[in-house]
């Protein structure tokens, strides 16, 4: 082994420097790794053992490429003047073997050596509070790192109980906080990434003073974020959070019957008509099923229910029919299902009917006990789960029945059949009738076609919007009003969105009310919990927190946007809302959180195009409901000054009467923790080309923008947006070369600049170690094959042995970067 080294290391190793010496270093990185796996820990290295053991295989080199620096200390009033003397090969890059698992271990055991390594005046007392200093700076990052995994699990849970108005603004404050602790972690991780790109040729000086800037003398800023994380977590517990299987507040999710409240259900005749059908009801009064009249008496019960005497030619079944009703919240499943229960040809057909709200609590126990009152009309208020289910097992033993399992959430398969399991037995033609906004459920529970529930026709809803607002006397309406009331129906045919507006309109009939609610969005208004946007909100809660985040993160785009799946998906993985799965590609674990989504109709398929998508108004207005803190849309002028302070996610539209000169104006160094920024207006002007410096200036958190340039192309300060990732330039410029600046940007995954003709690439384009796509006017870079990389990962994609593909159209540049040499690319086309 050693000798292959050797020889490998002769090719790669200077001619100042001798390949003994990195032998020596890697033989004693090995003895140090050997000795960490001791069983007892007091014969285990300490952490000044192992700096001392690296240090003595120190090449004495006196190279001309060595760096001279000097960092800057304040400790104890003291300032603390060091040279830096190192060489690029000076400190072995094994160093992550001695504590590869701890966050940013590498970048911290770099910058220990670095200390111990400096020649300096200073005495080694000052150099060992040096390093006490930035290990307990390492432990206390790891310490948050580890705390943000539970607070991830407390921001789900507390999602449950949003209709709370404290705990909602606990939310706000502790998802913010969670932001702060993610941007910290991440210019750690930028650092990491640099030295591992730059090695030793970086100097010391820089880290040391970002370090500085963390810990601030008595003001940590690492610390402070934890306190707040603890803080917050503490009093949100307070609230009754406790470790749960969540549930629905009964106040946002009333009981249901099948005793309608609707005094009369419109529009839904040809629905209606087509469920009887399906529910095997014949058209003929005097027959059932199979065309053979029934003799039928009827037995007095607490639930006035009809007990039949059956025909002996009247055949039983082992398993019955099962029909999905499937909506989005709010499009009338529940009403339809009322309607039909009390249909007088459905009853005349079954002789039994039984009504179960199951909401998201499925109690096996509970449904039975109700399916038995119902049916015999006992009271049990005892009895176990067997004996429970042969009571019902008997009472609808030879009958024909029809369940509905109203609102039902629960995915679980064996739970489903557990319930289903006393249903046996029963006359042919019997059936059960679900309603379920999932289509999940509907695929577990289904034996037919679900049936999928549409909203209301126009003319339909425009009618029932009328009367939800003026009632059945709706022949004099000021004609003003009927005019804002066509603008405001964009509703897409939601019967309890026509409720709730109807509600909030009819409360007065003044003009200026009216022209109010017209001006504000559907979720600035004030709703009670059974109006439609909390009801749509159920649907929120009730996904995975990842789904959750990259659903409420489509609040930034505006109504009708037109999406593609792959493109939303790489801006999900830069936003870093995809979760990492070993050996998975996070861009292939976005799409099927994409396709996820879609299944569960939060996106809905364009009509004129199957690989489009869009989000339905009424979902959109949830998902701003939802993330109304942290995405904000600015349509026109005064929107700006409506923008919340600690936004992390802005769009700006235009067609509007917004200019750039008017985000000049704006002080955006307010919003400084702005993580998106979507702004479609065309920089052009000298004013505009400011607008981007400033941009480049203050929003340093900044992982995703979309944005035109002026004329001078990207200035030379977006090197200041290290956690830059994404970087989409909408028009082109006349400065045809990238500065070299940008080269800096170690994070960045997806560069778009497809009308930009640029034809000076830096040299140091191939230090972009996460870079997957660069695409130009001129020039397109892709990985093929895009494995498992994390965003906070180091190594480069030819590291992972990936391969590329580059195309070059009119490329008038002198020179390509490293990165698109032939050995690192799978094809090139010119």
């Amino acid at each position: 082994v050693i000798g292959s080294l050797r020889n490998r290391l002769r090719e790669i190793t200077p001619m100042h420097m001798s390949p003994e010496i990195r032998i020596q270093q890697v033989q004693q990185c090995i003895s140090i790794a050997l000795k960490c796996l001791e069983p007892e820990s007091n014969k285990r290295p300490t952490s000044l053992d192992i700096v001392q053991s690296l240090n003595a295989v120190e090449p004495k080199c006196t190279s001309p490429g060595n760096l001279p620096s000097v960092i800057e200390k304040d400790m104890r009033n003291q300032n603390l003047h060091s040279q830096v003397n190192m060489n690029i090969f000076n400190i072995p890059k094994t160093i992550s073997a001695v504590n590869g698992l701890n966050e940013c271990a590498n970048l911290f055991q770099w910058v220990t050596i670095a200390i111990s390594s400096l020649k300096s005046q200073s005495n080694e007392t000052q150099k060992e509070r040096l390093q006490r200093d930035v290990c307990q700076l390492h432990s206390d990052l790891q310490c948050l790192t580890d705390t943000l995994l539970g607070m991830y699990n407390l921001i789900d849970r507390a999602e449950w109980r949003i209709h709370d108005h404290y705990v909602a603004e606990l939310l706000s404050r502790l998802k913010h906080a969670v932001y702060d602790a993610e941007d910290l972690l991440d210019e750690f991780r930028w650092y990491e990434k640099k030295v591992s790109v730059q090695g030793n040729a970086i100097s010391v000086e820089p880290v040391i003073k970002f370090f500085q800037s963390v810990t601030q003398g008595c003001f940590n800023k690492v610390i402070a974020i934890q306190k707040r994380l603890n803080n917050l977590s503490k009093q949100l517990e307070k609230q009754g959070l406790l470790p749960a299987i969540p549930k629905f507040d009964k106040s946002s999710r009333p009981e249901t019957s099948f005793f309608s409240i609707e005094a009369k259900m419109i529009g839904r005749d040809e629905e209606k008509k087509k469920l009887i059908m399906l529910l095997g009801v014949p058209t003929n009064k005097s027959s059932g099923p199979s065309g053979c009249k029934r003799k039928r008496r009827v037995s007095s019960s607490t639930s006035n229910q009809v007990c039949a005497t059956i025909d002996s030619n009247e055949a039983t079944i082992v398993s019955v029919r099962v029909l999905p009703i499937v909506g989005i919240g709010g499009v009338g499943k529940t009403t339809l299902a009322y309607d039909i229960c009390n249909n007088s040809k459905v009853k005349g057909h079954f002789d039994l009917i039984i009504w179960i709200c199951v909401s998201d609590d499925f109690d096996v126990k509970r449904f039975t006990k109700e399916a038995i009152e119902q049916t015999s009309g006992k009271v049990l208020e005892n009895g176990n789960l067997n004996s429970l289910q042969l009571a019902l097992a008997n009472s609808v033993n030879k009958k024909r029945f029809l369940t509905v399992l109203d609102d039902m959430w629960n995915e679980n398969e064996q739970h489903w059949k557990h319930f289903c399991a006393p249903f046996k037995n029963a006359l042919q033609g019997s059936m059960m009738l679900v309603t379920t906004r999932s289509p999940k459920v509907a695929d577990v529970v289904r034996t037919m076609d679900p049936f999928p529930l549409e909203g209301l026709k126009d003319d339909v809803f425009r009618k029932f919007f009328k009367f939800c607002v003026f009632g059945p006397n709706s022949s004099n309406i000021d004609p003003q009003l009927e005019q804002i009331g066509e603008k405001i129906l964009k509703l897409r045919g939601s019967p309890l969105a026509a409720k709730t507006l109807g509600r909030l309109l009819g409360m007065s009939l003044e003009l200026a009310h009216w022209d109010r609610s017209l001006k504000s969005q559907l979720w600035e208004l004030q709703q009670k919990e059974t109006d439609i946007l909390p009801a749509l909100r159920l649907s929120y809660m009730y996904l995975p927190l990842y789904l959750k985040r990259c659903f409420s993160f489509c609040a930034v785009y505006p109504k009708d946007y037109i999406f593609k799946k792959e493109d939303l998906v790489e801006i999900w993985v830069a936003e870093g809302l995809v979760e990492h799965h070993p050996n998975i590609s996070l861009h292939h674990t976005g799409g099927q959180y994409f396709e996820e989504l879609a299944h569960l109709s939060f996106f809905q398929k364009y009509p004129r195009s199957h690989k489009k998508y869009v989000i339905h108004d009424l979902m959109h207005d949830m998902a701003q409901l939802v993330s109304k803190d942290e995405c904000f849309i600015v349509k026109e002028k005064n929107d700006l000054p409506k923008i919340p302070q600690n936004v992390r996610h802005l769009s700006v539209l235009k067609g509007g009467d917004v200019q750039c000169s008017d985000l000049l104006k704006h002080d955006m160094a307010q919003h400084r923790k702005l993580l998106t920024l979507f702004c479609h207006l065309s920089l052009k002007s000298e004013t505009d080309n400011t607008v981007m410096e400033k941009w480049c200036n203050e929003l340093l958190c900044m992982r995703v923008m979309v944005c035109s340039i002026a004329k001078w192309g990207l200035p030379g300060s977006i090197s200041n947006m290290k956690l830059l990732r994404y970087l989409q330039i909408l028009h082109s410029s006349l400065c045809k070369s990238l500065p070299s600046e940008f080269c800096c940007l170690y994070n960045m995954q997806i560069f778009y600049a497809v009308t930009w003709q640029i034809d000076d690439i830096p040299s140091g384009f191939g230090m972009l170690i996460n870079l997957q796509k660069f695409e130009s006017r001129t020039c397109r870079f892709h990985h093929r094959h895009i494995h498992s990389v994390d965003v906070r990962e180091s190594a480069s994609a030819t590291d992972k042995g990936q391969r590329g593909q580059f195309r070059i159209v009119d490329y008038n540049g002198e020179s390509l970067p490293s990165c698109t040499h032939p050995q690192n690319l799978e094809q090139i086309h010119s």
